[in-house]
């Protein structure tokens, strides 16, 4: 007999990161699934599945009375329809709003597809624990067989799991998934889909599963789910039963500090703004509050690395927690006196003085052990947020990860994403500006602007984040600085198309470039891997690479089908040690490349990204990104050897609050994230291109300093040097080298 083997996915130096598919053909129909197995699923989740139009209105009817009589807003009345809609369109959290969604959803559904192919959608695609996705994969993660070779009692056990996959699956709890399993059974026999012989014999049997997947080495779920799309569309229902070994071109110890990074800085955002209070409560009953507590606790799961938990009793500056598996931890003040009450995204309540301002004995809540091992009062972040990491000489994806939890939502955010880049694009307007003949010292004025074009309602109004103005402005000072003044103005004299023919040389696609002025601003849109391959340009000397995420694909007997085969950006590959292959085309120039890189150098140096000063290095480039009303914060940085895109914002695309611009919600992630990337690599310097001079000027006006004049040293290309000298200084600070203290503070 032929088994078949699961499609395996590794990172570059041979670490798992996951497996998919099962000892069978994948996915099943529901011509393939055991009739009991079925019967099983809809006696537990929608007994009325092929009654009601997708939605259950009787059953939200009882939920709705019981939230009015006990104000307990638990999971109620989602039909199997509902429970499709809710995993393919919708996020997890549990609103009104998103229940009314569900709700029209399922409606569509039904109108678009038979019960059958929904109900096909179901058995496939819900997750059932310890990364098992449909029946199929349950049957051979939790028993090694096929789905027809399983008996009742163990039917149950799979169509129980839906309810609470990770924690009350037969492997993390045993006692819990048998309980649930019994009531299936009891569901089974109440509709008379078994006998009473069949369902006495079935509650006695004991749990016979055990855990049939090796142990993943490298958490990348987010890469591991673009493997498996891609592998479906090439080779189909084969990817998952043919066993192909994809090695993809992931950094394992890289891969695990972007995670780090990117739960680390939203953790920081949340509690900025306060905390949202405990998940729930439970009143003490006296020697029983353990067993109460803990059993209550079975219903909430780890999400991250946030661990639910019951407060057993509070100090004054400290409390206990019971958590799930029964042990008891210490919070001290450091990781409470964080716990202002959140009232809204501006607004947060008084710092707490002790304890009981924030926590009281029997409240639910999440805790989280952090790097130096101390335990934190935790709450899972509303804000959602991206990291992408790439080698800018050939495109490889070193690290990814798309979002704060990949099992509470697959929402890929660094590939799926597009949000508005802010001042990020600036990068790109100035490098058309530097090839239209503008220099670093060239002087724009930084001054008020209105705009009555006819595709806008109103009339345009654009400010600087500060809301200053700061008078003549040398383009490095602007830059720096951010001054969006500066940038319309330069955009309306270079040419909206030249700009946009500039963003399509740099990757990006047209329809995400709009045909206004304020695309100067960043109000075109672009994932977070579109704005990597647009920054890995300026960090490999002016090619545009590919971004790619595979490297190699064998078969089951070794045989190499498929070797990548990047285009590479250099100007002499035998230096870098590349092989000889394409070179990817160049789309700036070496002179031009060489004074951008001095200018997003000097971002970091003294402009809005000095926090990242910290990492003690002199090769690090890049530029904040803030859209309108905070909507997104970005930071977009490099060395030589790595572009790393961080991205903080709400999928709603609500705004972040006041004062959480790239400066201050994404640059720490880069931060956290490029310290540890970059701790074993030397620095490098660019080389300095022939026909680049550098020359001493007026930092007023951009023109050659008097010889008894102080002046500052700018670089030029040799043809744009300037020819007039500054007249004699009448000296102001509108266009120093300070830096402006407000701006410092909004790290715009």
């Amino acid at each position: 007999m032929q088994y078949q083997i699961p499609l395996t996915v590794y990172s570059k130096n041979g670490k798992l990161i996951a497996q998919f598919g099962e000892k069978k053909r994948a996915p099943i129909t529901t011509a393939e699934a055991p009739e009991k197995l079925i019967q099983a699923v809809l006696a537990a989740e929608d007994d009325r599945f092929f009654d009601h139009p997708g939605v259950d209105y009787k059953g939200l009817l009882r939920a709705t009375i019981k939230y009015i009589l006990t104000g307990e807003k638990r999971q109620g009345g989602s039909t199997i329809t509902m429970q499709v809609a809710r995993n393919f369109f919708l996020t997890p959290e549990k609103t009104f709003l998103r229940k009314i969604k569900e709700i029209f959803l399922a409606i569509k559904i039904e109108n678009e597809l038979s019960k059958y192919e929904i109900l096909e959608l179901y058995l496939n695609k819900i997750y059932l624990g310890h990364r098992a996705y449909g029946v199929g994969a349950a049957a051979q993660v939790y028993y090694g067989k096929k789905l027809v070779e399983l008996d009742l009692s163990q039917l149950a056990m799979i169509a129980g799991l839906p309810k609470a996959p990770s924690i009350a699956n037969p492997i993390t709890n045993p006692e819990r998934a048998i309980k649930r399993r019994n009531y299936v059974l009891r569901r089974m026999h109440e509709l008379d889909l078994i006998t009473s012989e069949q369902f006495q014999h079935a509650i006695k049997q004991p749990t016979t599963a055990q855990l049939y997947t090796v142990s993943v080495e490298a958490n990348a779920p987010y890469i591991a789910e673009m493997v498996r799309e891609k592998m479906y569309l090439d080779y189909g229902e084969k990817a998952y039963t043919d066993g192909y070994k994809v090695y993809t071109t992931i950094d394992s110890t890289l891969q695990k500090y972007a995670s780090t990074a990117l739960q680390t800085a939203l953790y920081e955002y949340s509690e900025r703004h306060g905390f949202r209070g405990p998940l729930g409560h439970i009143d003490p009953v006296g020697e029983s509050n353990n067993i109460q507590w803990l059993k209550e606790l079975e219903s909430f799961t780890t999400i991250g690395n946030t661990v639910p938990g019951v407060v057993t009793s509070v100090g004054l500056k400290s409390v206990q927690v019971l958590l799930t598996d029964s042990k008891t931890i210490e919070i001290q003040w450091p990781g409470l006196m964080w716990a202002r009450k959140y009232r809204s995204i501006n607004s947060q309540g008084p710092s707490p003085k002790s304890a009981s301002n924030i926590l009281q004995q029997g409240d639910i809540i999440r805790v989280r052990l952090t790097s130096d091992d101390e335990w934190r009062l935790a709450q899972t972040p509303s804000v959602e947020g991206a990291l992408v990491s790439l080698n800018p000489d050939d495109g490889s994806i070193v690290a990814l990860t798309g979002g704060f939890d990949f099992y509470r939502s697959k929402y890929n955010r660094a590939i799926q994403a597009k949000r508005q880049p802010g001042s990020g694009f600036k990068p790109i307007l100035y490098t058309k500006a530097l090839e239209e003949g503008f220099t670093a010292a060239s002087i724009i004025n930084d001054a008020p602007v209105v705009f009555d074009e006819p595709t806008l309602e109103t009339e345009w109004r654009p400010k600087n984040y500060s809301g200053k103005f700061y008078g003549p402005t040398r383009l490095r000072v602007a830059l720096r600085k951010s001054r969006n003044l500066v940038s319309v103005r330069l955009a309306r004299e270079l040419g909206i198309t030249s700009i946009i023919d500039s963003g399509l040389r740099f990757g990006l696609p047209k329809e995400q470039l709009p045909k206004t002025l304020s695309l100067a601003l960043g109000s075109g849109t672009a994932t977070p891997l579109e704005m990597a391959r647009v920054y890995a340009v300026f960090a490999n000397g002016g090619f545009l690479v590919d971004p790619y995420f595979i490297n190699q694909i064998e078969t089951v007997k070794g045989e190499i089908i498929f070797q990548a085969s990047p285009k590479i950006a250099c100007s002499d590959c035998s230096i870098k040690g590349f092989p000889t292959q394409e070179r990817a085309p160049r789309v700036v120039s070496t002179r031009i490349n060489y004074l951008m890189n001095s200018l997003l150098q000097d971002v970091i140096k003294s402009g809005t990204a000095r926090r990242a000063l910290q990492l003690n290095r002199t090769d690090l480039a890049g530029k904040t990104g803030t859209s309108n009303e905070q909507r997104d914060a970005w930071f977009n940085g490099f060395n030589p050897y790595l572009v790393t895109i961080a991205w903080v914002g709400f999928d709603s695309s609500k705004p972040l609050g006041f004062g959480e611009t790239g400066g201050r919600a994404a640059l720490p992630m880069w931060i956290s994230y490029m310290k540890d990337a970059l701790k074993d690599v030397p620095e490098i310097q660019s080389k300095l291109p022939n026909e680049i001079v550098s020359v001493r000027i007026d930092s007023e006006t951009g023109l050659l300093a008097p010889p008894t004049q102080e002046g500052i040293f700018e670089i030029f290309r040799s043809e744009n040097v300037p020819t007039l000298v500054a007249p004699p200084p009448q000296r102001s600070d509108s266009n120093g080298d300070s830096f402006d203290q407000q701006e410092i503070q909004s790290l715009f």
